[in-house]
C-alpha cells in the first residue's frame, strides 16, 4: 500500500500545471486546440447537413425513403425505431415517397432488423411490394453506400432521430445520394442523451468515411428491389 501511494503521488506530481505564465498559456492553448479539433467534425455535420433537415409535413418528394435501423426489443422494433417507421409510413401515405428501403443489421440468424421493420410497415399500411430490405446496413456509412451502389438510389428522404439525421445526410451525400432528412422527435430519456453523446464521437468516423469512402463491410451484387418497387 505505501508503494501504491508513492506511485499515485508521483503521478499527480507529473500532472501538475505549469508554474510560469508562459507555460500556463501554452497549456491553455493546447486544451483549446484539442477541443476545437474534437468538435470540428460535429460542426461540419451541422453546417453541411443542417439546412436539409425537414419534417414529415414539409419533406420534398423523392422516390424512396431510407429508414435506418435502431435496435430490436424481443424481436420487434424498439420505440426509437418504431418512431422512424411511423414517419416513413406517413411519408408513403402522403405520397412524398413511392417506396421504402429499410436498412439494418442481420449479421446473425436470431437478429433481423430489416424483417422486423418490414413487418411493422406492413401493419401500418405500406404494401409489401413497396418495401425493400437491405440486410447488410451494419452502420450508417454501409447503409448509405449500399443504397447507392447496390440498390441504385440517387435521391431519397432519410428517416432517423434528430440526433442522428445530420450524420446520415452527410454520409449519404458523400455516397452519392441526394437527400433530405426527416428528424423524428424523441423523448429526452437516457437513450436520447446517450445518442447525443455518441453522435459527437461518431462525427469523427463520419468525416473519415466521407473523405476516404471505403467499401461497405459487405458489398455483393446489385439488386433490383428498389427499381421494381418504383415501377
Amino acid at each position: 500500500m505505501p508503494g501504491l501511494m508513492r506511485r499515485i503521488r508521483a503521478g499527480a506530481g507529473r500532472l501538475r500545471l505549469p508554474r510560469t505564465r508562459r507555460g500556463q498559456r501554452r497549456a491553455y492553448q493546447a486544451v483549446v486546440a484539442a477541443t476545437v479539433l474534437a468538435l470540428a467534425p460535429a460542426t461540419w455535420l451541422n453546417a453541411t447537413a443542417g439546412p436539409r433537415v425537414r419534417t414529415v409535413a414539409d419533406a420534398p418528394p423523392a422516390p424512396v425513403a431510407i429508414v435506418f435501423g435502431a435496435g430490436l426489443w424481443n424481436g420487434v422494433p424498439s420505440p426509437y425505431l418504431a418512431h422512424r417507421l411511423d414517419a416513413a409510413a406517413a411519408l408513403y401515405a402522403r405520397g412524398t415517397v413511392r417506396a421504402v428501403l429499410v436498412t439494418g443489421d442481420n449479421s446473425t440468424h436470431d437478429y433481423d432488423e430489416p424483417d422486423a421493420m418490414r413487418a411493422y410497415l406492413l401493419r401500418h399500411g405500406v404494401p409489401a411490394r413497396k418495401i425493400v430490405s437491405d440486410y447488410a446496413g451494419f452502420d450508417t456509412w454501409d447503409s448509405c453506400s449500399r443504397a447507392r451502389r447496390i440498390f441504385g438510389v440517387d435521391r431519397a428522404v432519410l428517416v432517423s432521430q434528430g440526433f442522428h439525421i445530420r450524420r446520415a445526410l452527410a454520409l449519404c451525400a458523400a455516397a452519392g445520394v441526394d437527400s433530405y432528412g426527416v428528424g423524428v422527435a424523441a423523448r429526452h430519456d437516457v437513450t436520447w442523451a446517450y445518442g447525443g453523446v455518441r453522435e459527437i464521437l461518431a462525427a469523427g468516423k463520419a468525416a473519415v468515411d466521407a473523405l476516404v469512402r471505403p467499401d461497405p463491410h459487405f458489398l455483393g451484387p446489385r439488386e433490383k428491389g428498389v427499381a421494381e418497387a418504383l415501377r
